[in-house]
């Protein structure tokens, strides 16, 4: 491109705009420094209780768990500093991509500088595959194209031209951050850093505030209520102690047990080791999750808000259809009788190509390149050593150009045209009833969200270039239809959201009628859509009560994402949103679920997004739903059990002082239950394959809780057993005339036993004895043997037995513990199938 008639700015001039103006680059807000985030995470009820506890472990001398108490606070912390850090990823993502490498004019010479150099004003100079560093106005352009999909959607390159006396329309701008994908131009700049389009969307980016999960604020309340419960009961057992035996240092150490047995840390324990290891199974059918927290709250999506362009489509143009005369041909019939392309298309294929460029950037044009060398390598059609002599642009005045190509042995020169339908047919002098036949079948093909484009043909003597293409007598030829293709998988996928009663929404900045046509044949409902005009005109009001029933938004700006969004949270949806481009990244944030497609998404959507797909197929979001709904069941069947296995914890601290036995538990064997079962028992539940029919159930409602009323019963009644058997038989031994210590050994085995079949018990809902052992996972083989073997060293080596205060047993009184312990399943599984019977449930 020759320099135009401009000087650009003085290097004086630049410098002094840059103390005064600043960089052009998005500006990083203030991060807060270690110690901020320390004391507003230390603020948290829960991590108050986990240090309390490790408090107290250290004034009980047990180092070790204290020690692993203050690991876990170490690892929350150290999440809650990596999701800072994420922010201000997303927004260094913006700053890389607004500043490019730019051309720029300055005393009166090209200079190429880094994009953060540009100031105000300066001249740039753009070509095909520049980025566009800062928002201007076109001041020259020459077929000039730019690719605005990551700022609006849309996934059609856009014609530009130059402007006059500042107008500021969109078509004589250009924005930072978009692509060059044909010609080259001029522009002013006039906008840098955040004062640009770019830099409106980080705004919006950074003002995004992301609210715990579900899942999380319903932790946090079960928490609290567990403390309120077990501090209640602690002041209970101290005074009771005082009051029946006088003894301060006993009561304070018995106060003391109960509260490590109560105090809620296993919570913590038992979502991490869900979510990391959740995390880790979906990892391994390409999906990175970069939230933890959202893997549950995916399982309880309502509403799966998903971006067209690169995420139901592939982001790339096709040829969908071709007119020849009266005649119609569907690409994908084409392709599925393997047939090759039929001869009175040719012609249309052969001046596509010949008005296209001849090492394109167009997505278009690439896209007749590519139709081109299948359909007619080897034929008379395609004139690779033909020479391109004059060439035409698009104007406002009329949306088409042409090429002249000299090559033929004849006298005559081929002139190719291509455009807008109405264009082309003005350069044709069509008749009437013509042009009326063209608009129609240009119109049909429109309908079926197709991009049309017609083509027209010449031949021309003359030695010099006429001035205007209307100088040409050109010829009809035809219209072609292009599509951003659907991806396969899609419909599948959406299908089976369906059937899991997850509302499938398309948000997009394309036009309407290529919306519709994308969803009619993604199996979305297209009976209404709205656009993004329509939208803004909507009352508060108005917006909740269409947001539950149209299933399309076309025309749609980034901010009105963000506002569909925060409005589907606010009517109660769990909102999941996916997306690729600049334009989707506040609305990733702002989603409970921001899904960010891994290959085509850009820096900026993946670092504000939730989970990424690393192989951008459709069904694993589907997978990663079924996998959320898995964890959550699991997860239910965990806590079901963590809270049936503390009752007989706190049975067994007061049943003694009731009636006036010696204790049975002391701090060593809180820590044995917590430290060997609780964690471990974890990893058993997580591992659980789930229900059956785990996608063919609607989502958890907002309102239901993690444990309901049914659940938290049959945890009380699986834990009552558990206490009146231990507390019974701690009982009879005593009366029987055993050594304390051996009946605490006894006590012992017994809780330990009960609490393992528990285990089994409640990993599944089904009912029969055997129901728990089906298909129980190595891992969980594993938990139960190490725990039965460790159980064996503490009662049955002296040195051991010691510390825990036990008197070995003899192998009689032994033996009957352990089948005690196992014949609790049969009352276990009784309760669970009179809570079946109780939730209107058939027993299995």
């Amino acid at each position: 491109m020759s320099t135009p008639p401009f000087n650009g700015l003085s290097q004086a001039t630049v410098e002094q705009r840059q103390r005064t103006e600043g960089w052009n680059e998005l500006s990083a807000s203030a991060s807060r420094g270690l110690w901020a985030l320390l004391l507003e995470v230390l603020r948290e009820p829960m991590f108050l209780l986990l240090l309390g506890a490790g408090g107290i472990y250290l004034l009980m001398g047990d180092p070790a768990e204290a020690l692993l108490l203050l690991g876990f606070v170490c690892i929350i912390i150290a999440i809650t500093v990596l999701q800072e850090r994420r922010t201000e990823q997303a927004l260094a993502a913006l700053r890389d991509l607004s500043s490019p490498r730019a051309l720029v004019l300055r005393d009166g010479a090209p200079q190429r500088i880094p994009g953060r150099e540009v100031v105000r004003e300066d001249i740039l100079l753009l070509v095909e595959g520049d980025r566009v560093p800062a928002d201007g106005i076109i001041l020259e352009s020459h077929e000039l194209a730019i690719d605005e999909s990551l700022l609006t959607g849309e996934s059609i390159a856009v014609s530009k031209f130059a402007a006059s006396d500042n107008d500021a329309a969109d078509t004589h701008r250009v924005s930072a951050g978009t692509l060059v994908v044909s010609g080259q131009g001029v522009v002013r700049v006039t906008a840098i850093g955040a004062h640009t389009a770019l830099g409106q969307i980080g705004h919006s980016l950074a003002s995004v505030e992301m609210a715990d999960s579900p899942l999380q604020q319903e932790m946090g309340h079960l928490t609290r209520q567990i403390t309120v419960i077990g501090l209640a009961l602690c002041l209970l057992v101290t005074g009771l102690y005082v009051y029946s035996r006088g003894d301060w240092l006993a009561a304070l150490l018995s106060g003391i047990t109960l509260a490590m047995s109560l105090l809620p840390q296993e919570f913590p324990v038992i979502l991490i080791v869900f979510l990391a290891l959740g995390a880790r199974r979906i990892a391994r059918q390409q999906v990175l999750t970069r939230r933890l927290n959202v893997i549950e709250t995916l399982g309880q999506t309502t509403v799966l808000c998903v971006d067209k362009t690169g995420t139901l489509t592939q982001n790339r143009m096709e040829i969908a259809a071709l007119v020849a005369g009266e005649q119609r041909l569907q690409i994908n019939t084409l392709d599925e009788a393997r047939q090759d392309l039929p001869e009175p298309y040719h012609e249309l294929m052969e001046y596509a190509v010949l008005a296209s460029e001849i090492d394109p950037h167009d997505p278009m044009e690439q896209a007749f390149h590519r139709f081109a060398g299948q359909y007619l390598a080897n034929t008379e059609h395609l004139h690779p050593d033909w020479s391109l002599v004059w060439e035409y642009e698009l104007s406002p005045e009329l949306l088409a150009m042409s090429h002249v190509w000299d090559g033929t042995p004849a006298a005559h020169r081929v002139v190719a045209a291509k455009g807008a339908p109405e264009a082309i047919a003005d350069l044709c002098h069509l008749s009437a009833a013509d042009s009326a036949r063209v608009s129609q079948q240009a119109e049909q093909l429109a309908d079926d969200g197709l991009r049309v484009l017609a083509v027209a043909k010449a031949r021309y003597s003359g030695d010099s270039a006429p001035s205007l293409q209307h100088d040409f007598d050109f010829e009809w030829v035809g219209l072609i239809g292009l599509a951003d293709p659907l991806r396969r998988e899609v419909p599948p996928a959406i299908d089976e959201c369906h059937q899991a009663g997850i509302r499938t929404v398309m948000i997009t900045g394309d036009h309407p009628r290529t919306a519709r046509a994308i969803a009619r044949a993604a199996g979305l409902p297209h009976q209404h859509l709205l656009t993004g005009a329509e939208l803004g005109a909507l009352p508060a009001a108005r917006l909740a009560e269409k947001l539950r029933e149209v299933s399309i938004f076309a025309r749609v700006t980034p901010q009105q994402k963000l506002a569909i969004v925060e409005a589907m949270k606010a009517n109660g949806e769990v909102v999941a949103m996916t997306g690729d481009g600049v334009n989707d990244a506040p609305a990733l944030k702002a989603a409970h679920i921001g899904i960010a497609m891994g290959k085509r998404g850009t820096d900026v959507a993946r670092e504000a997004a939730s989970l990424v797909l690393l192989s951008d197929d459709f069904t694993t979001i589907v997978a990663a739903i079924r996998q959320g709904r898995r964890i959550f069941a699991n997860l239910r069947q965990a806590m079901i059990y963590t809270l049936a296995v503390h009752l007989p914890i706190v049975g067994l601290s007061i049943l003694p002082l009731l009636f006036g036995l010696p204790l049975v538990l002391a701090p060593i064997h809180i820590a044995f239950l917590e430290l060997v079962i609780d964690p471990a028992c974890s990893i058993v539940f997580e591992a659980e394959a789930g229900p059956d029919r785990v996608m063919r159930q609607p989502p958890r409602r907002r309102s239901e809780h993690l444990l309901s009323g049914g659940n938290v019963l049959l945890s009380l009644l699986q834990g009552l057993i558990t206490t009146l058997l231990v507390g019974i038989g701690y009982f009879g031994m005593l009366v029987q005339g055993l050594p304390e210590g051996e009946a605490r050994a006894l006590a012992f085995v017994l809780l330990i036993v009960a609490n393992a079949i528990l285990i089994v018990s409640c990993r599944s809902t089904r009912v029969g004895p055997l129901a728990g052992l089906a298909g129980l996972s190595r891992t969980g083989w594993t938990i139960l043997l190490g725990t039965g073997a460790f159980l064996l060293l503490v009662t049955r080596w002296p040195w051991l037995a010691q510390l825990f205060r036990f008197q070995v047993p003899s192998w009689p009184h032994m033996l009957l513990a352990l089948a005690s312990g196992v014949l609790c399943l049969l009352a276990y599984e009784g309760v669970k199938w009179l809570a079946g019977l109780r939730a209107g449930r058939q027993p299995s």
